[in-house]
């Protein structure tokens, strides 16, 4: 059961943080150079972390550490800080999503990275926004560290560093992520698929009204919505 119910969130995780939802910019394609020397950063720079289909974020502190916030199962569950400081598994994650716990940790670049290219301070063009002062970045960062309310679409790990940079916690994926989703409640033929869907239940798992009632009302939400 509960490697079933890691397994249904890890694909709503990953659709949350689709990558076709923030195309990178030929910009930072050309910065996508995997940083494998910690002594190229600089304290309070933004590092990005490009995964198969999210983006994961973090700030550096300095001394090949950087702060990032990410959810985790462990801490709710023991306080043993051996085991919590050990790389964060995918169910560790997932649960943590469920659960809505996580922290702010400070690991390793190479542990932060996990075999993936760093994208350095990309989100200054991005947003288009003058960031904080270095220090002033970094000491934001680090009073956060510890246990962090977690929610995967209103308080992520992108709203953590663009609120220690920039002074305003915003998250260019769940917006990007919302309007891909407004665009498919817009698209009439999202109607014609549900209620296609639901007939098939119907027929499949006969007529009932957990069957029934999706089959109606859920196109019935999409039509009066878009």
């Amino acid at each position: 059961m509960l490697d079933s119910l890691a397994l249904l969130l890890e694909k709503t995780f990953l659709l949350a943080h689709f990558n076709f939802f923030s195309p990178a910019s030929p910009k930072q394609e050309r910065c996508a150079k995997r940083r494998e020397d910690s002594t190229y950063f600089q304290r309070g720079d933004l590092l990005e972390v490009p995964r198969t289909l999210f983006t994961h974020f973090g700030i550096y502190l300095g001394d090949n550490k950087v702060a990032h916030l990410m959810p985790d199962i462990l801490p709710a569950l023991t306080s043993n800080k051996s085991q919590i400081q050990k790389v964060v598994t995918n169910k560790r994650l997932l649960l943590g999503v469920l659960y809505k716990y996580a922290l702010v940790r400070v690991d390793t670049v190479e542990d932060f990275a996990y075999g993936s290219p760093v994208l350095l301070n990309t989100m200054d063009t991005t947003l288009r926004r003058l960031p904080l002062a270095a220090e002033e970045v970094a000491r934001r960062a680090e009073k956060l560290i510890g246990h962090f309310p977690y929610s995967l679409l209103w308080n992520n790990c992108e709203h953590f560093v663009t609120y220690c940079r920039y002074g305003t916690a915003v998250s260019l994926q769940t917006e990007q992520f919302c309007e891909s989703l407004k665009s498919v409640i817009r698209d009439q033929r999202s109607v014609l698929l549900t209620t296609f869907i639901g007939m098939l239940s119907m027929f499949f798992l006969g007529i009932a009204p957990s069957t029934a009632l999706p089959t109606f009302i859920i196109p019935f939400i999409l039509w009066m919505a878009g």
